[in-house]
């Protein structure tokens, strides 16, 4: 038998596929990996170039108008869209186009003013009741199941007819009346788990003050909880805004939202369809576009959902 020697001056063949073995690949961060999930639901990001569209319009169209959203044409009386009013007029002359505009900025500014502090303040009473339990769960409980029961529309309406129609002190009543207390409900059942794991008891007995843990430990890991909460409240707020507006209980003359436009051009929708139809469409794409990033951004930050795709 004879055995072959190897010429140790040899090198084994390189390719791809041992490159790649020896190659380490780089690991993916968290926010990464939500991106890559989040960019491959379609409807998503069909959903945030609604979005971006519709806020560009609302900043840029009333500088684009020919007329702002109080002038009025007395020439143009209820006049149907055309080259001078893009979105016609209304029986006093306003330009449609404008008011529109600035209904869709005022709906916006009211929309992220309240869903951003009613996150914050849900996120915080659901947290440090579920943590501090005793007396300070019980009265916040308390507090959450009053509010819950009483009719909360009612008051604000009542409430917000007497703030003579300023879309901040509506926003304010909004945040503290009826926002707040069902997402910190729903933030206090997932906090009691939290309050439980190992991290949050290593923090307590090492002398960590209870607010820090609370702020530190316990409210970063329902962060995408939050993160859902703030684009579902967009929603809510919207339409309650428009509800209130509808009514005549939110935004007055001489300012505008999308919901007192839709009050006012519901009463001419047979004569001067034009007053109803561009608002409504500009509320229908609000909502349906922050309905689909919500949708999108449940799918990206739950390990479990598999619309997501694989990462």
């Amino acid at each position: 038998m004879t055995t072959e020697m190897i010429d140790p001056t040899i090198q084994p063949p390189v390719g791809p596929d041992t490159t790649a073995a020896r190659t380490p690949r780089k690991r993916m961060s968290k926010w990464s990996l939500y991106y890559r999930r989040f960019m491959r639901n379609r409807p998503a990001v069909g959903g945030i170039i609604i979005f971006i569209a519709l806020v560009l319009f609302a900043v840029i169209a009333p500088l684009l108008a020919k007329y702002s959203f109080t002038d009025l044409d007395f020439l143009n009386l209820s006049t149907p869209p055309s080259a001078e009013h893009w979105f016609g007029t209304t029986s006093s002359g306003n330009d449609t186009f404008a008011q529109t505009a600035v209904g869709l900025q005022r709906s916006l500014m009211i929309a992220l003013t309240v869903s951003i502090g009613t996150t914050v303040i849900s996120a915080v009473v659901g947290t440090a009741a579920a943590y501090f339990r005793g007396w300070t769960e019980r009265i916040t409980l308390l507090i959450i199941h009053f509010m819950m029961v009483i009719p909360s529309f009612l008051i604000l309406s009542l409430i917000s007819n007497k703030s003579g129609g300023d879309w901040r002190i509506i926003a304010l009543i909004m945040i503290f009346v009826i926002g707040w207390y069902f997402p910190a409900r729903v933030i206090w059942t997932m906090a009691l788990s939290l309050r439980e794991r190992e991290y949050v008891q290593a923090a307590r007995y090492m002398g960590v003050r209870g607010m820090v843990i609370v702020f530190r430990h316990m409210l970063p890991n329902i962060g995408s909880l939050l993160v859902i909460n703030f684009t579902l409240g967009v929603v809510t707020a919207v339409t309650t805004e428009t509800g209130l507006s509808f009514l005549g209980f939110g935004v007055k003359i001489p300012d505008v939202s999308l919901g007192s436009l839709i009050g006012s051009g519901a009463n001419t929708i047979t004569s001067a369809p034009w007053l109803f139809y561009f608002p409504a469409a500009a509320l229908t794409l609000l909502t349906v576009s922050m309905a689909l990033i919500a949708d999108g951004l449940r799918d990206a930050l739950d390990p479990t959902s598999a619309a997501g795709g694989r990462a």
